[in-house]
């Protein structure tokens, strides 16, 4: 029986894209469900568990990248996009499958690191589904398409997370059983939707095997081109420059929507079924509230219904803090009996916690949307969206760390009072009434560069006195994991958008940026202890990186922006 093209009509489309985006959300709801359960229940630190999340969404706050290699690299057999769905799928499966013989929790390291390859093929497949998107669906179907996009990523996390822990819990299934039967999941996506699908071939494009001479340059041409737009859009007024800091702040108290749920779920005595069904739950309550809180946003204005979302997140969060810390209930516990009391209670807050989190989920994107320049939306949406996911993985990471140094009351209520502070640029988030761009851009570009190159150079006296922060230490290191990613971003940018202006300091800046982003291997010095001529030049390293990121930031601060100004990017 031959499959019918589903790309061919209307209906066929919107069941491909539903079907493409549960691909995306089925190892997402795996990894940070019922991985994250398993891994507690195992007896996994809470730390280690929050890394291993942001591990997971890191690549997706990279994603951008990814978006030259899917345009310029393409197949003539098998279609620009669907080539790439095709590729991408294969390796999530075969990266699935890599994972069975690994031994948890002592193979955690492996395990993290081959579930980090998988999400970012993930990541790239996301890019492809998406350009496949823009160049396949009619402009009449493309809401009603996004939004089961999204119901299909709601779905796919149901099944990766709910789903696994079902197939456990009830039914008796191993661990390592349970990946074949996720990779089994998205083979019937490959085999019954992306297999049969005929891709329109797009008029303008260059012939693949022309493409195919030149590519590399073409995708580093490309990567230059989203470096300058991307910069002069987020500097170009004030609300979009806000929006950067509003995309990389967390969205709300985020501590009940990661890893920390499933740990209280087992450490309270919950088993798999259980942990399956209030994850389950809390999906279609924030499912059925995204709606809701798009369609209210659209009517009471999006700034002030938002504002009122992100800080009804912090109530379901102070709610449990407040039980926890009357039942004393403050550090990780191995587990142990049942709890019905604290279960109760985590119910409560979890289901609580879903309605605003949905109703804020769409509302946040929309507001997004009415900073962005339309002339370049693609380029700045998809970075705003990107530093979404970097916060998330930031987030995911100091809660882990917090919870071990502080316990859980005090983590919940640095996540209650820290995840509002969002609402405080929401003022200036709005859609400007001309030109994407004003004089203040070249003032924003110096401020910018000045700030980072500063928290670079204090990143020396601190990493001199860490110990002396003692447990809370590792919260530090996280927020600098923040600020040398931005500088390293800001410099690859800056140098493109400054030209020669920037001087030899263009230069200088290609070679320390991607040294800033190898910072982040900072967190496995202590390998390196049994190799001490190794261990002394990464201690060498950690000092002269930042000082010379700090250098090259301060000396760009005082180079002349001003091509920011005269050229002003249409509406």
């Amino acid at each position: 029986m031959q499959l019918p093209n589903l790309l061919a009509t209307r209906r066929g489309r919107l069941v491909a894209f539903f079907s493409l985006y549960m691909t995306e959300g089925i190892p997402l709801g795996f990894a940070a469900t019922a991985v994250a359960t398993q891994l507690r229940r195992q007896g996994v630190g809470p730390a280690e568990i929050g890394a291993f999340v942001a591990s997971f969404y890191l690549p997706w706050a990279f994603k951008w990248a990814f978006g030259p290699l899917v345009d310029v690299f393409r197949s003539e057999r098998f279609g620009h996009r669907r080539g790439w769905i095709l590729f991408t799928q294969i390796v999530m499966v075969l990266t699935l499958l890599a994972l069975i013989p690994v031994d948890l929790p002592t193979g955690l390291g492996i395990f993290t690191v081959i579930l980090l390859v998988h999400n970012t093929f993930g990541a790239i497949q996301d890019v492809a589904i998406d350009s496949l998107a823009v160049n396949t669906l009619s402009e009449d179907e493309r809401g009603l398409a996004n939004g089961l996009m999204f119901a299909g990523a709601s779905v796919g996390q149901a099944i990766g997370g709910s789903g696994v822990l079902y197939l456990m819990g009830k039914y008796g299934f191993s661990f390592q059983s349970t990946f074949i039967f996720v990779a089994c999941a998205l083979l019937a996506v490959t085999a019954f939707i992306v297999l049969p699908m005929k891709e329109a071939m797009v008029a303008g494009l260059a012939p693949p095997a022309r493409a195919a001479a030149g590519a590399w340059r073409a995708a580093g041409a490309e990567m230059k081109t989203f470096a300058v737009q991307s910069f002069r859009s987020f500097l170009g007024t004030s609300g979009a420059f806000r929006g950067v800091f509003f995309a990389l702040l967390p969205a709300g108290a985020m501590s009940l929507g990661l890893a920390l749920q499933s740990n209280l779920a087992v450490e309270m005595g919950m088993t798999d079924e259980q942990v399956a069904d209030l994850s389950l739950w809390s999906m279609i309550i924030s499912a059925g509230c995204m709606v809701a809180g798009g369609w209210v946003s659209d009517r009471w204005g999006r700034r002030r219904t938002l504002a009122i979302y992100l800080l009804g997140m912090s109530f379901p969060v102070l709610y449990l803090m407040w039980k926890l810390q009357q039942y004393g209930y403050v550090m990780p516990r191995s587990g142990g009996a049942p709890i019905p009391e604290l279960i109760t209670i985590l119910w409560i807050a979890s289901l609580w916690y879903s309605v605003f989190q949905g109703l804020m989920y769409g509302t946040r994107s929309a507001i997004m949307m009415d900073v962005t320049n339309p002339a370049v939306a693609a380029t700045q949406f998809t970075a705003y969206m990107a530093m979404m996911n970097l916060a998330i993985a930031i987030a995911a990471s100091w809660q882990g760390i917090a919870v071990e140094a502080w316990g859980y009351p005090v983590t919940l209520l640095v996540d209650a009072i820290l995840g509002p502070l969002c609402i405080l640029l929401l003022p200036a988030m709005k859609r400007p009434p001309g030109l994407f761009t004003d004089a203040l851009a070249e003032r924003r570009a110096r401020m910018t560069s000045m700030v980072l190159g500063i928290l670079c150079l204090l990143w020396i006296p601190y990493w001199a006195n860490h110990e002396l922060l003692g447990r809370g230490q590792p919260i530090v290191s996280t927020f600098y994991t923040l600020v040398f990613i931005s500088s390293a971003l800001f410099l690859l940018a800056g140098r493109e958008v400054l030209g020669d202006a920037a001087g030899l300091w263009r230069r200088v800046a290609l070679w320390v940026s991607p040294l800033l982003l190898l910072m982040y291997g900072r967190s496995f010095l202590g390998k390196l202890d049994s190799m001490p001529a190794l261990r002394s030049a990464a201690d060498i390293l950690l000092y002269a990186v930042p000082l010379a990121g700090g250098i090259v930031l301060v000396a760009l601060a005082t180079r002349n922006w001003r091509t920011l100004d005269p050229d002003p990017l249409p509406t």
